[in-house]
């Protein structure tokens, strides 16, 4: 082989070569990272129960920006609740109104359910999140004669978070936004006890 043919040979090798180590690279950032948005979102909270609340400024000062959403949008309120499933079903309950709502559910590969206030029932937004062992379960001692509202999510993992974000149109509408957020609530069922977002 001529020098010119060993020099194309050894550029295509260490080009292959740095290709495969990107690529593994990449693929292994979101196990090795400690800072991915569920842990952050389970820091902020110091782990799971309840509802964090990143509410729109209502004066003229705009909100504090946080670490995990670099760049918060003006006119949307955020509320966040991380969970684990290992404790029970994650139950999520949203009264809609006039600001358009929408509930997200996120897993450590990114969001696997998303909802607007369009998919209400009676002004009613009710989301539970639950294993597939977990949703078996309840299939299992569902009553046939009562008609459930619920809408069930099967999670591919048992820690994630939802985030609820409400946007205000107007400033007028700012605190209704927050408000709203505000009022959705993350309850572990089994747990009897209901966290409010505020708390």
């Amino acid at each position: 082989m001529s020098r010119r043919g060993r020099l194309w040979l050894a550029t295509a090798c260490g080009l292959v070569l740095a290709g495969l180590v990107h690529i593994v690279v990449v693929l292994a950032i979101p196990s090795l990272s400690e800072s991915d948005a569920l842990s952050r979102a389970r820091a902020g909270q110091g782990g799971e129960g309840g509802m964090r609340i990143f509410a729109l400024a209502t004066g003229d000062t705009p909100p504090a920006a946080e670490a995990w959403l670099p760049i918060p949008d003006p006119v949307v309120a955020v509320g966040l609740c991380p969970y684990d499933l290992a404790d029970g079903p994650l139950r999520v309950a949203a009264r809609t109104g006039p600001l358009m709502m929408s509930v997200a559910v996120h897993g450590r590969r990114g969001a696997f359910y998303a909802v607007t206030d369009q998919a209400a029932v009676r002004g009613a937004l009710d989301l539970v999140i639950l294993t597939r062992r977990q949703f078996d379960e309840a299939l299992a001692n569902e009553d046939e004669n009562e008609v459930s509202r619920d809408v069930r999510v099967v999670a591919p993992n048992t820690r994630g978070f939802v985030v609820v974000r409400v946007i205000a149109d107007l400033p007028s509408q700012r605190a209704a936004a927050n408000a709203a957020v505000q009022a959705v609530s993350c309850t572990v069922e089994g747990a009897g006890e209901d966290t409010k977002a505020g708390g």
